[in-house]
């Protein structure tokens, strides 16, 4: 079974907690096995590459690591605040995220 998360590929998200709190950033990608996701932006690590076809020179390239989702709360698109999200059935009988400061469904 599929867990579900609070966070969606290509939601605007803020960091709640850790060394990178208050920063904001969109989703790039969840990892559903670990819980983590790749914020654009934020936890940059630096790894080393060796020359290959695509870059001859090779060298150090910086990269988005992951970060837990607990650490993440999605940003109200109405509002520009961080919000919690709930779950509720709209009029086709389809579960929909909405926030729960503003009450709007977030798409």
């Amino acid at each position: 079974m599929q867990s579900k998360f609070h966070i969606r590929k290509g939601d605007t998200v803020k960091i709640i907690a850790g060394n990178f709190k208050g920063q904001q950033g969109r989703v790039l990608e969840i990892i559903v096995k670990d819980c983590k996701a790749l914020v654009e932006g934020v936890n940059m690590a630096s790894k080393h590459t060796k020359p290959n076809a695509s870059s001859p020179q090779g060298g150090i390239v910086k990269k988005e690591a992951p970060v837990h989702i607990s650490n993440l709360m999605l940003v109200d698109p109405a509002g520009g605040n961080a919000t919690r999200t709930g779950r509720k059935m709209d009029s086709d009988n389809k579960s929909v995220r909405y926030s729960k400061k503003s009450g709007e469904a977030i798409k």
